[in-house]
């Protein structure tokens, strides 16, 4: 069908593989790194509030963003499952509806769930010991926040529709343009403009609102708007129930929801560890992170790709091109990394004075400490691109459950426990806690891969 690349016959099969995920991931990609400006956006506006303001923010953010990307797992089933139904039949109106409409039924259920946890997420913060005025302040701001979880869970399930059904570029344009949203909401109600008081630390959870609903509409406005993906009618019969497609969607997504949890709990809680080390330390981890993570998203956009890749194929039933969507995506994930490694090697000062004055003397030991870390950082490129990928290709065969199990046992009992025994049972210190991490994610990496290469021996398909 015209206009569908992702989906449509080739010939040259390994060429037109790569020039398909490629079309694919480039927008996936780019939505991740313009969702990351997004949340950006909102840190500089508090940041100018003071410090207090920051903490409280950055406390309900991290629980804030640990919930709701966790729970965006389990509505991401619902990629897989498209795919599968439109390399099954090319037209599978019904089928695709069927799980669009169950994800949306799951993002609003979850959401719900999401919005408990995040509201009584202060009692954590009470017992983990954090300042009385920061909790005060973290739990107004949490109060408000919350209610952009389920416009925020619906958005992940439409925009895996639109990508799907060969729309990508739809995600990268909302996001894009959900930047100058997030940028006119914080400055109206941080500081109170065009006649609006300044709400302050409540006006950016305010903001962060408006925005996700932004996303939430402009989807919708999307799909009503391009035919293709008009036809299927996603929102009619809303209110029918398709049980045995939920169970379904559950089955598959939950252990991508604690796969995610897993790998993000290790990460979030390494920086635990480097606050136990020292502040500057934690500082210079918090900024090497902040750049491997800006790197993650494109390897992570290109294992979106390959899910809806390998899906199709695998509901085709075709084992020679989900072998070229697999490769494929893991060759394109690798060639970035080597790329990105590189620049963190060469130029790791030139890299982190985006964020801060490498040359100020109240920097130096901050940076010292961040060059150290980004160095490791460049080692462990490759495996954070393969596991990324691997896994994406696994959840294209909705081979998710033992992957889950993977993710537990590399990051928790061989990457938490090297970065804890490193870290703190040797001089090491931080870069013990980095090789910590590195150990997590190479493990993942070679135990993922291990298990794509045996597919067919364990009848994955």
């Amino acid at each position: 069908m015209p206009g569908t690349p992702i989906l449509s016959p080739y010939a040259g099969p390994w060429r037109a593989e790569f020039s398909a995920t490629l079309r694919l991931a480039w927008p996936l990609a780019a939505a991740n790194l313009l969702q990351m400006l997004v949340h950006a956006v909102d840190v500089i506006f508090v940041a100018r509030l003071g410090e207090l303001q920051l903490a409280a923010s950055s406390l309900s953010i991290a629980m804030f963003a640990l919930v709701t990307w966790g729970l965006s797992g389990l509505s991401s089933a619902v990629a897989p499952l498209i795919a599968a139904e439109l390399g099954r039949r090319r037209h599978a109106v019904r089928e695709v509806r069927r799980s669009v409409r169950m994800g949306l039924w799951l993002a609003v259920g979850s959401g719900i769930f999401a919005m408990a946890i995040c509201i009584n997420g202060v009692l954590l913060m009470r017992a983990t010991g954090q300042d009385p005025e920061v909790i005060k302040l973290a739990s107004a701001f949490l109060a408000i926040i919350v209610w952009a979880i389920i416009p925020m869970l619906i958005s992940n399930v439409l925009r895996i529709y639109v990508s799907a059904l060969g729309r990508p570029i739809f995600a990268t344009m909302i996001v894009a343009s959900a930047i100058a949203v997030s940028v006119t909401g914080n400055w109206v109600l941080v500081f109170g403009h065009l006649g609006m008081p300044a709400f302050g630390l409540n006006g950016s959870a305010m903001a962060s609102v408006v925005t996700s609903i932004y996303i939430m509409l402009a989807y919708i406005a999307a799909i009503a708007w391009d035919r293709r993906l008009r036809r299927y009618h996603i929102f009619g019969n809303w209110w029918r129930t398709e049980w045995s497609r939920m169970r379904e969607i559950i089955r598959i997504g939950a252990p991508i929801s604690l796969t995610i949890l897993a790998e993000a709990g290790l990460f979030s809680g390494a920086a635990f560890l480097m606050g136990r080390i020292g502040p500057a330390e934690l500082a210079g981890h918090a900024l090497a992170l902040q750049v491997a993570s800006l790197a993650f998203q494109i390897p992570y956009g290109i294992g979106q790709a390959s899910t809806i890749r390998v899906g199709y194929h695998f509901g085709a039933g075709d084992r020679d091109a989900i072998t070229r969507a697999g490769l494929a995506a893991l060759a394109i994930a690798v060639g970035f990394s080597l790329v990105t490694a590189s620049l963190m090697l060469v130029m790791p000062r030139t890299i982190l004075s985006i964020y801060v004055d490498v040359n100020a003397a109240r920097n130096a030991e901050m940076i010292g400490f961040a060059t150290q870390y980004l160095l490791l950082a460049a080692l462990f490129q490759l495996f954070d691109a393969t596991q990324a990928v691997a896994a994406g290709n696994l959840r294209g065969l909705q081979d998710t459950r033992v992957p889950m199990m993977i993710a537990v046992l590399s990051y928790w009992a061989a990457g938490f426990t090297v970065a804890l025994a490193l870290g703190f049972g040797t001089p090491l210190q931080g870069v013990g806690i980095w090789a910590g991490l590195a150990t997590g994610l190479m493990v993942a990496a070679i135990l993922l891969v291990w298990r794509w290469t045996r597919r067919g021996m364990i009848q994955l398909v």
